[in-house]
């Protein structure tokens, strides 16, 4: 076993081009995916493409998964009602595993105790940054596990992103992101409806976002992600709102923030009614664009 030889397993959106990093750096970098088609361009570069999960974590020191949502990460590493076998049952021993994917806290906590078990290191490591940050190796990671795991994690996870930060125990990664994409979900709605408010007032655009930004409703979407199509020039709004974090997605973490809140009787007024607008304009197939089109649902006036 290498020690700087790495499974990736799920390439989407964000694992394709984490993977990407990883060979870069000069990794030894094997790769499965259930669509066959994501793991070429890997191959292409120098990655190992395995024909199953199986194979791909059979001689590695470390695995990294990005997976959709919670059900794919409890099947992947503790097997599934099919009779597959899951990651745990799968690696060697002293594998140290990583997920990246955003699922609830809970699955993440399920999974490490279950890989204490199995006297494996086990850490939950979810992004933000969006497809532009994986592509650029500038993701911030926010992991949850035990100090040594977490020390572990940086030597890995520092040739995919610039920030990691240490949360706490298993499942707090999870629940930080949580809290994050929340706000975010919160304020991109609020960013499209005030330019939206100011547009339909005379305003340009441009010059509304210009004074918010020197102003007190400065934030994250206004600085490097305006929502408006022609005032930034490489936001995913300039761009029909391809690619980036798609709506669904947000939708999705803005879902698992009202059922955290729920647990812990949290009261999110905010954060459901983000979660609403996003449902709406999901349901009007929008759901494979950038979070960022929530401002053509207040351009289309169904907001009134």
């Amino acid at each position: 076993m290498v020690s700087n030889s790495i499974a990736f397993i799920g390439l989407g959106n964000m694992g394709g081009p984490m993977a990407t990093n990883l060979l870069k750096a000069g990794m030894a970098v094997t790769v499965f995916d259930l669509n066959e088609e994501v793991t070429k361009p890997l191959g292409d570069l120098g990655a190992v493409v395995a024909s199953s999960m199986e194979q791909a974590v059979s001689e590695v020191a470390t695995v990294v998964t990005m997976l959709p949502a919670g059900d794919h990460v409890r099947a992947v590493y503790l097997g599934d009602h099919n009779g597959n076998k899951g990651l745990l049952s799968l690696v060697n021993a002293g594998t140290f595993l990583i997920d990246s994917s955003t699922i609830d806290p809970d699955s993440a906590r399920l999974v490490a105790n279950e890989a204490h078990k199995n006297n494996l290191e086990f850490v939950d490591a979810p992004v933000s940054g969006g497809v532009a940050g994986a592509v650029a190796g500038t993701l911030t990671f926010i992991v949850g596990g035990s100090d040594s795991a977490f020390s572990k994690a940086q030597a890995v996870l520092k040739h995919m992103g610039k920030n990691i930060f240490h949360a706490g125990q298993a499942g707090d990664g999870q629940m930080s992101k949580i809290c994050n994409n929340l706000m975010l979900g919160i304020l991109m709605s609020g960013t499209c409806e005030a330019l939206n408010l100011g547009i339909e007032n005379g305003l340009d655009p441009k010059v509304l976002s210009n004074i918010m930004l020197q102003s007190s409703g400065r934030n994250w979407a206004l600085e490097l992600y305006n929502p408006c199509p022609g005032v930034m020039e490489n936001a995913p709004a300039s761009n029909q709102y391809q690619p980036g974090f798609m709506s669904k997605l947000m939708l999705k973490d803005l879902g698992l923030g009202l059922d955290a809140a729920s647990n812990s009787q949290s009261p999110v007024p905010m954060g459901s009614l983000a979660r609403n607008l996003y449902a709406f304009h999901n349901a009007q197939g929008n759901e494979e664009l950038d979070f960022s089109s929530l401002f053509e649902y207040y351009q289309s006036g169904k907001s009134s």
